[in-house]
This record gives structure tokens, C-alpha cells and sequence, in this order.
């Protein structure tokens, strides 16, 4: 801990010796503009492969960055997001080479998080056929972080949150990315999320009208 403590003051010596005001301008409040729902491996850290700041993006993590409908840590967060300080920009952002993924792939019961894991295991059954199409182990677990990544975006377009947002003038956008823990870089697998209006009637909303004749 200790070190940890000492990290934290060269730190702070650092950001007064290029501005010594940066403290007090951070205290006054956030406006973040991104929202990161990420996985909780420490090998992705949300600021530094995005090249973001303190202040610039609020972030939400979890075991192979799931965004789950009874979740209410999610939930709270997101709605907070969206809502109050209305970021303009959600990204989903799963890693190849996730422990998560790979675990839900296999058979073996590691305890309580397997019941976590079972939402994985949905988007494996949704994707069967493609997933039993690819032979080697590592390209397949490869395409199931994307795939779940996919799915975890459009779980975001089902919840009433933004569903309600969408309503309004201003939505925010949603992006599904994946980063590569080898390269150091972060690839936009270009979700559609328009694709997903097919389910409209479904997961849709109507904006709730007045009625005013009975005023």
C-alpha cells in the first residue's frame, strides 16, 4: 500500500507542476462526454487506451463487460449517464483474450460467477452455428468476445433507459469495440444498431401522450 500511496503524491506533484489550478478546476464538477462499460481485467485500463482524461469519460465495469437487465450497479450507473450528465457517446469495449468469454466457452463450473457467465453462454447458443463453424479454439473464442460484445450493445438499445433516450432530440450514440491486449489497439466492430428495429415492437417504446381532453 505503501506504494501505492507514494505513487499517488508524485502523481498529484506532477499535475501541479503543469497546472497548479488542475485540482480545483476537476473538483468543480464533471461533464463527461463518453460512457466505457468495459471488462474488469486489469490489462485494459479505460483512460489509458482510449487517451482520455480525468473528467472526460465515466465507466462502468464488470466480468466480460455484460450489460445484464436485472443488473442494477449497470442500471444506475447508465441511467446516471445518460440522464444527468448526458454523455454523448456509449461504448461496450470487450478484449480478445478475456477470461470471462473463455470460461463461459468451457464446461467447468468455477462457483458463483457461473451464473454470470450463463448470460455468455446466451449469445453462444443465439450464434451457434457460426461458433461450431470455426475449428481452431483461439479464432473461435476470438469471434465470441465480438460476438458478445454485439449482443451487450444491443442489450443496451432493450433497456428503458435508452430506449426513452432515443425519444428525445439529442441520443446518445452506442459503439461496440474490442480491444487487442497484443497491439494496443482498439477495433470498432461497427454495430448496427438500426439493424436491431426489427424488434421494435418487441423492446420498443411509445412516448407517453396527454390527454388533454380529459383536462
Amino acid at each position: 500500500m505503501e506504494r501505492i500511496l507514494e505513487n499517488n503524491r508524485k502523481w498529484v506533484a506532477e499535475k501541479r507542476n503543469e497546472d497548479s489550478a488542475y485540482f480545483d478546476k476537476l473538483a468543480k464538477g464533471q461533464e463527461p462526454r463518453y460512457l466505457f462499460i468495459g471488462c474488469s481485467d486489469s490489462r485494459v485500463p479505460a483512460n489509458e487506451i482510449s487517451g482520455t482524461g480525468p473528467g472526460e469519460m465515466f465507466v462502468h465495469r464488470n466480468i466480460a463487460n455484460m450489460v445484464v437487465h436485472t443488473d442494477m450497479n449497470l442500471l444506475s450507473v447508465l441511467q446516471y449517464a445518460v440522464e444527468v450528465l448526458k454523455v454523448k457517446v456509449i461504448m461496450v469495449v470487450g478484449h480478445y483474450g478475456c477470461g470471462g468469454v473463455a470460461a463461459a466457452a468451457g464446461n467447468k463450473q468455477h462457483g458463483l460467477i457461473d451464473n454470470w457467465l450463463r448470460n455468455i453462454k446466451d449469445v453462444m447458443r443465439l450464434h451457434e452455428r457460426e461458433m461450431m463453424s470455426i475449428y481452431d479454439k483461439e479464432q473461435r473464442l476470438r469471434r465470441l468476445v465480438e460476438l458478445n460484445v454485439i449482443e451487450q450493445v444491443h442489450n443496451l438499445s432493450k433497456t428503458s433507459i435508452i430506449q426513452n433516450a432515443m425519444l428525445s432530440d439529442d441520443p446518445p450514440k452506442l459503439y461496440g469495440l474490442v480491444y487487442d491486449i497484443k497491439e494496443g489497439l482498439l477495433k470498432d466492430l461497427k454495430v448496427d444498431v438500426n439493424s436491431f428495429k426489427r424488434y421494435e415492437h418487441i423492446y420498443g417504446v411509445v412516448e407517453e401522450q396527454t390527454n388533454t381532453a380529459a383536462l
